[in-house]
């Protein structure tokens, strides 16, 4: 899945809106204090609730320009990519993509009939998402 979206904030801020995110969820998580330059390659666990665990790689951060990282399970690979193109000075075109690499015949069954089902969801709950990162 692809989505593009022009914002109403400089690359600057958004670049910094995700990082601050991803710093908090670091710190929630590992108990650890990181800064922005120290992410890309920085790998951690993350819990989901009670019995789900995944493992999330940072592969990418480029300031003010991109922020991709993967969620590993055993049933997949999830990559999220961030990429940003300034338009102006208070403006900013997003690009965020999604990748799913299924593991096992059934799991691919599965993703790709959940996947076609609730793209629409997905991509209403990122444009509110994006919406709420203008407000911040």
């Amino acid at each position: 899945m692809e989505f593009k979206r022009k914002m109403n904030m400089s690359a600057e801020q958004l670049f910094n809106t995700i990082t601050r995110s991803v710093l908090y969820d670091i710190e929630e998580q590992t108990g650890k204090s990181v800064s922005t330059d120290q992410i890309e390659g920085f790998e951690y666990t993350k819990t989901f609730g009670k019995n789900s665990r995944a493992t999330i790689q940072i592969d990418q951060v480029e300031e003010n320009k991109s922020y991709h990282y993967r969620t590993k399970t055993t049933k997949n690979d999830f990559l999220v990519k961030y990429d940003i193109e300034p338009l102006s000075e208070g403006s900013c075109r997003v690009t965020y993509t999604e990748e799913l690499e299924s593991y096992g015949h059934m799991q691919k069954l599965n993703d790709a009939l959940v996947g076609t089902l609730l793209s629409y969801f997905r991509k209403k709950r990122l444009k509110l998402m994006l919406e709420s990162m203008e407000k911040a």
